[in-house]
């Protein structure tokens, strides 16, 4: 497993692997396809999720969508900020942004996800 390495899904989601822990946040693609944020339906802490599953639901002024799970885990911390803040996602989507972290994670799937150079090939398809 790369730490530090940030992976892409298809979906739009990325992942940060920290060492055992990995971050989870939406790209910067989509929220400007979402436009302006306006509630981020946090999961709670110790939610087990697997790879693909729903983990939560952002809402926007066009609509609400999912924000999948990039791979299998439990939530182990939110970003209580986007509670009163839900912007920062569109602010800074790869930073302060972040939606939540998996800890433990299944680091097996990590090989499912693009790269950032995959993922810019895929945008560019698409």
């Amino acid at each position: 497993m790369t730490s530090n390495m940030v992976y892409y899904t298809r979906d739009h989601e990325w992942l940060k692997v920290e060492g055992d822990e990995a971050t989870v946040g939406i790209t910067d693609h989509a929220q400007e396809a979402l436009g302006d944020i306006t509630f981020v339906d946090l999961p709670k802490i110790g939610k087990v999720v697997k790879a693909h599953d729903s983990l939560l639901v952002v809402e926007s002024v066009k609509a609400a969508s999912d924000v999948y799970a990039p791979v299998s885990g439990t939530v182990s911390a939110v970003n209580g900020k986007l509670g009163s803040a839900p912007e920062l996602i569109n602010q800074a989507a790869s930073g302060e942004g972040w939606i939540c972290k998996l800890k433990p994670f299944d680091a097996a799937t990590l090989g499912s996800l693009m790269t950032a150079t995959q993922y810019e090939s895929f945008l560019a398809e698409h």
